[in-house]
């Protein structure tokens, strides 16, 4: 019995003391990845003025590892950039309007605009905006999200 206790406190002292992620949970709190609705919603969060991380998922075991970073990336980098997770079976259109054929994959969508020439006009109520968007190529991981952010002069955090 005194085996056990000594290898318990063996190993919580490892826990407390390393720096490193050691596959322990952490305590995220509330999930902070936001659910897409619809595109209405979605053009809302992007008129935030934020960075929106888009994630386009399918049901796979890669999907399960992708919410796992997501939700750690979320709550580190909130409230400056916001995640969104489409659930590509739910809906479609929104996913095949990206022209990606490999399933999951994650896009940034930032600062919109109304569109200069919104082309032929069916219904006046509807107004049409473009967004930038870039293809997040980077390590799927808090590092990798951070790298990118960096590269491309995103505001993530209050003292960068």
């Amino acid at each position: 019995m005194a085996d056990a206790s000594f290898f318990d406190r063996m190993v919580s002292q490892l826990r407390s003391t390393s720096k490193y992620y050691t596959g322990y949970p952490k305590d995220l709190g509330p999930s902070r990845i936001i659910p897409f609705t619809s595109e209405r919603q979605f053009v809302q969060l992007l008129h935030e003025g934020r960075p929106v991380v888009v994630a386009f998922t399918i049901k796979c075991t890669y999907t399960q590892h992708l919410d796992k970073v997501l939700e750690e990336a979320a709550a580190t980098f909130y409230p400056h950039i916001k995640f969104v997770r489409v659930e590509c079976p739910k809906y479609p259109g929104f996913c095949l309007t990206r022209q990606k054929t490999e399933y999951p994959f994650l896009e940034v969508f930032y600062n919109p605009e109304q569109a200069a020439n919104p082309g032929k006009i069916v219904d006046p109520s509807i107004t049409k905006y473009s967004a930038k968007v870039l293809p997040f190529n980077y390590d799927q991981s808090v590092y990798g999200f951070r790298e990118y952010f960096k590269k491309y002069g995103f505001k993530y955090s209050e003292t960068n």
